[in-house]
């Protein structure tokens, strides 16, 4: 569709503040302008992590994170220079691993993590042949 311009997820969680911290202890996010309501939830803040952008909330009555609903189907696909490099930073803040990384017949190295707020990643890498 040409109308549309780009995706951008939005991660609604139970802790904003500590997460933002997570997110950039775990994949060297930085946060723009955050935006609070009068109780100092977050309502909206933009994180940047690489060349990508996700929006993130606390949740509310409207918006309910995966720790309150039992979980996502929703997994963020991380590509990665250094999957192992990227799972080490992930665990070390915090950061359970589901599956470890490893190669893959389909060209990949990669392992899915879950982060304390719910959200589930991949980090991956292609494997090079020589």
């Amino acid at each position: 569709m040409e109308f549309v311009t780009e995706l951008i997820p939005r991660l609604v969680v139970a802790d904003g503040a500590a997460a933002v911290a997570f997110y950039q202890r775990a994949l060297g996010a930085s946060e723009g302008k955050r935006y609070t309501d009068d109780d100092g939830r977050i309502v909206h803040t933009e994180l940047t992590i690489g060349s990508s952008r996700i929006h993130l909330k606390d949740e509310d009555g409207g918006d309910r994170a995966p720790t309150s609903l039992g979980g996502t189907p929703v997994i963020m696909h991380l590509g990665v220079t250094d999957a192992d490099l990227a799972a080490k930073a992930l665990v070390d803040a915090g950061a359970s691993v589901v599956f470890p990384v490893s190669d893959h017949g389909y060209g990949m190295k990669d392992g899915r993590f879950a982060d304390p707020y719910g959200h589930l990643w991949i980090v991956s890498e292609p494997i090079v042949e020589s």
